[in-house]
């Protein structure tokens, strides 16, 4: 380890900045406390005297990896009844070792898509107190009652009370957004429809009406933040986009109209291939529930069609898992996605890199801080040993993560 302000030049790595421009085979690049000052050929970019220099010659740079869907849930096994017989308390203390893992994975940014832990953990990172990545979170869900974000099998006070954002009505609605912002939310997350892992509505089950999106998105923007959807119904996407949605996480049943409101509009799409994937491959194995085990293998056919649909469209697409903790969705196992996206989509690796930087930082709302090697950002960079434009599958296996750095201070250093 360094000191906190350091001067520090990575020389002779092979460059991919994340813009999707074509690659510098001996690259350097200078990094002056958090920022990166310069970036280019080697033979280009003069080092500063008093710099620390590493040689990377043979390894890959990156911009530091984003998931812009995940969940610190802290659980530990596919049981549901998990999320009520262990404390809170003991499933937080676990999301510090997830958060390490995702470091050490190459993961310096992401985003939680719902649930307390986040907001509690994005804080200890930030002043140092562990490990772990940029955490940008957003708490409380909102869902109306019988929504995806409501716990269906148990009595609704009971559900209520563990959830004070179940909202129904423009007047609730706007009482939720404002409470979730309260307990801390970067953005808000709501659920536009139903969903696999909920008990008793359907992915395509379309949830708030188009009064209630547009009072949440309100009040977001009146603060300067944004609104997510979990959104795989046809008809929820489209009144997402209508309301002004930035994201749409999921998106099972796209079909032609809501891809070219989505490219028209701006918004960007967040697949989150790997837990239904995970689901359809190893979910009966780990005792994933019938239900959902059942609407998984349903939908994961016309989601990989609709994310194709989306991507020859050209639909902006980020990376996101829906992984949180348990085994089949550890986190730190995250580059699933990337994979996931080129042998299963179509993407080339080169897209598929550029949605877990560029893309994912913008659907993070970071766009300006991170997500490509360029002078004035957030140095976040990985190095990584192996070429992921010729191999993807480099990116998942985190021996191969050499090197990270988040605001320019080495996290991770395997260098020796």
């Amino acid at each position: 380890m360094f000191g906190a302000h350091m001067i520090l030049a990575l020389v002779n790595g092979f460059l991919i900045d994340g813009s999707g421009g074509k690659p510098i085979d001996r690259a350097t690049v200078v990094i002056d406390g958090s920022r990166i000052k310069a970036v280019g050929p080697s033979s280009e970019v003069k080092v500063p005297s008093e710099a620390k220099v590493i040689n990377l010659d043979g390894l890959t740079i990156l911009p530091g990896l984003i998931d812009a869907h995940m969940h610190f849930m802290g659980t530990r096994t596919h049981k549901l009844e998990e999320e009520f017989t262990v404390p809170d308390q003991v499933k937080l203390l676990r999301c510090v070792n997830d958060a390490s893992a995702l470091l050490d994975a190459g993961f310096t940014t992401v985003k939680d898509c719902g649930g307390t832990n986040g907001l509690y953990l994005k804080f200890a990172v930030a002043e140092g107190s562990i490990r772990g990545p940029r955490i940008v979170a957003s708490g409380y869900v909102l869902s109306q009652t019988f929504g995806h974000g409501d716990i269906h099998f148990i009595p609704i006070h009971w559900a209520k009370e563990k959830i004070p954002t179940i909202c129904d009505g423009v007047d609730d609605c706007r009482r939720a957004a404002r409470y979730a912002l309260r307990e801390g939310a970067d953005f808000i997350k709501i659920c536009a429809t139903g969903g696999v892992m909920s008990m008793r509505d359907r992915p395509e089950h379309t949830q708030f009406s188009l009064e209630e999106m547009k009072v949440i998105v309100e009040e977001a923007r009146k603060v300067g933040t944004f609104v997510t959807a979990h959104a795989q119904g046809t008809e929820g996407i489209k009144m997402a986009i209508l309301a002004g949605i930035k994201t749409i996480d999921h998106g099972i049943y796209l079909d032609d109209e809501a891809v070219k409101m989505m490219k028209e509009r701006n918004v960007i799409l967040v697949p989150t291939l790997s837990i239904v994937n995970q689901i359809v491959t190893r979910g009966r194995e780990v005792g994933i529930v019938e239900w959902g085990l059942a609407k998984a293998m349903e939908a994961f056919e016309s989601h990989l069609k609709s994310v194709r649909k989306a991507y020859e469209a050209g639909v902006k697409i980020a990376v996101g898992t829906d992984f949180g903790g348990p085994e089949l969705w550890k986190l730190g196992t995250n580059a699933m996605e990337l994979e996931l996206l080129v042998d299963k989509v179509g993407f080339k690796p080169m897209d598929a890199i550029v949605s877990a930087t560029k893309i994912s930082a913008e659907a993070c709302g970071l766009e300006k801080k991170i997500g490509t090697i360029e002078a004035g950002k957030l140095a976040d960079i990985i190095v990584v040993n192996g070429n992921p434009l010729e191999n993807i599958r480099v990116l998942r296996d985190v021996r191969n993560v050499k090197m990270v750095l988040k605001e320019g201070k080495i996290e991770v250093n395997k260098l020796s």
